[in-house]
């Protein structure tokens, strides 16, 4: 459990170390991302960025517990 916590903690740094030039590839404006824009009001949900995160996250995780 520490070890997942640790890799976990290590990944979350990470990413956030590279947010400048992840956000460069489009991740966060895939197609079936809802943004909803008024003029004082602006509601983003990023649905399949978030299924893209999930599975790369999942298939990282099981290869460290492999």
């Amino acid at each position: 459990m520490s070890r997942t916590l640790i890799v976990v903690g290590l990944s979350i740094v990470a990413i956030g170390l590279l947010w400048r030039w992840l956000a460069r590839t489009g991740l966060g404006r895939l197609p079936g991302d809802i943004v909803i824009e008024r003029e004082n009001f602006r509601l983003y949900v990023p649905i399949t960025t978030g299924i893209l995160v999930s599975i790369v996250l999942s298939a990282i995780l099981w290869l460290i517990n492999r």
